[in-house]
């Protein structure tokens, strides 16, 4: 990792928090090398995921670009920026949409053995651009964006429910809504796939 107190002026704990990276990078732009370092191949696996890792470069760059840009705006009070983070690439994915849908609607017709046995509720396991099966494509194809990007956060990303309501702006109650809604569409979705094979 690039240790950036090597050479700057500002004092800081060994292991500083994001919130102290980027209060020092309001001063000091290259502290916030550390916060690419932390969080870029998370970002660049998620974004891959969503559009595919054709895409995935551009868009997890944008993704950091865009949070240098914004980091004089970021509430130091957070002293973990991955939501924020995520809801940069999450905003960026928006852009991308029929990219998404594309890849989606590629993976699907995907030949090859697809073994889901309903597993909605453990679609981590299965949602990167490698491993993602054709009906699970076509099932996530069909969600609405907002479903469809609450249950990226939370299946993909890893966030708790409070950094994927955080990442995008609504309470976490909406989340809840959204995944439980996401769950149940896949669900049908793959019922339906899995009785048409």
């Amino acid at each position: 990792m690039h240790d950036p107190s090597a050479h700057l002026s500002t004092p800081v704990a060994a292991d500083p928090d994001d919130a102290s990276v980027i209060a020092n990078s309001r001063h000091e732009p290259e502290w916030f090398s550390v916060i690419f370092d932390r969080y870029f191949t998370a970002i660049h696996r998620y974004v891959a995921a969503r559009l595919g890792p054709t895409a995935a470069d551009d868009v997890a760059a944008e993704t950091f670009l865009a949070g240098f840009d914004q980091r004089d705006r970021y509430d130091l009070t957070r002293p973990e920026a991955k939501a924020w983070l995520y809801g940069i690439a999450t905003n960026l994915i928006g852009r991308h949409r029929r990219d998404e849908l594309r890849l989606y609607r590629a993976l699907s017709r995907a030949a090859g053995r697809d073994d889901i046995e309903n597993h909605a509720d453990r679609v981590a396991d299965r949602v990167t651009a490698e491993q993602l099966s054709p009906r699970l494509a076509r099932g996530l194809k069909s969600l609405p964006r907002g479903d469809r990007d609450a249950l990226m956060l939370v299946a993909c990303a890893g966030l708790s429910y409070a950094e994927a309501a955080f990442a995008l702006g609504v309470p976490i109650g909406t989340v809840s809504s959204r995944l439980n809604r996401a769950r149940a569409r896949l669900r049908k979705t793959l019922g339906h796939a899995a009785k048409e094979v």
